[in-house]
């Protein structure tokens, strides 16, 4: 792989954890629980090669319409996963953070975010960001909110200073595993000029060496951002 060019800000929808685990007679938490895996992996090889943000579909605002007890799983393991996952990011100089609306979550798992956030606060590697309980839609409203909370003029910069990727780089890759192709409400704003890929391959398939030819093909294309 071509690392020269590898692009800033990967973002990425992980979808299939659950097709994933019926085509192996397994309940969707096994699914879940393979993914959580993938994600270290794809983390520690993006922190690797440079990419300075990976930015990950973890639960979006519509994902709460889940059966109760897939909902409650999959908390467990968002909680277990960070506290697992302390010792990798701080070997590997990779910054922790969350956004969405994180107030829904509850105190122990608020807390739980809070203090990795804290204890990465000064790696200065990749950063690796989880969309919890996050919306694009929502995001913006929000935003929007806080525009006029701090009576700032509508315009860009000030909007782009109010969303939850305030100071994070434009996304410069969008990737979606599983076959779907759809956006899912994510990260509507800052993928404006991102080149998408999407994938059929699951994410719990998914695979640094994919990963690496999905870049590959990244630096082949000429992104002209509307002009010639």
């Amino acid at each position: 792989m071509n690392n020269s060019n590898s692009p800033k800000h990967i973002a990425i929808i992980m979808d299939g954890n659950g097709r994933w685990a019926k085509e192996r007679g397994l309940k969707r938490t096994a699914g879940h629980e393979e993914g959580a895996k993938v994600v270290r992996e794809i983390t520690k090889h993006c922190s690797k090669i440079g990419v300075q943000y990976l930015t990950l579909y973890a639960f979006s605002t519509e994902n709460w319409s889940r059966p109760k007890l897939e909902v409650e799983y999959l908390m467990k393991l968002l909680e277990k996963y960070l506290k697992n996952e302390i010792e990798t990011f701080l070997k590997n100089n990779i910054r922790f953070k969350a956004i969405g609306d994180l107030s829904k979550f509850s105190k122990s798992l608020q807390i739980t975010i809070k203090d990795i956030e804290n204890k990465t606060s000064n790696n200065s590697g990749l950063t690796q960001v989880l969309a919890l309980n996050y919306g694009s839609k929502d995001e913006i409203l929000r935003a929007i909110k806080k525009l006029n909370e701090n009576n700032l003029e509508v315009n860009e910069k000030n909007f782009e200073s109010c969303l939850d990727t305030a100071g994070f780089s434009e996304v410069d890759l969008l990737i979606r595993t599983s076959g779907e192709i759809r956006l899912s409400n994510y990260l509507l704003w800052q993928n404006a000029y991102a080149e998408m890929f999407f994938t059929s391959t699951l994410w719990p398939d998914f695979t640094s060496n994919e990963l690496d030819d999905i870049i590959d093909d990244f630096n082949k294309r000429q992104r002209r951002f509307g002009g010639i």
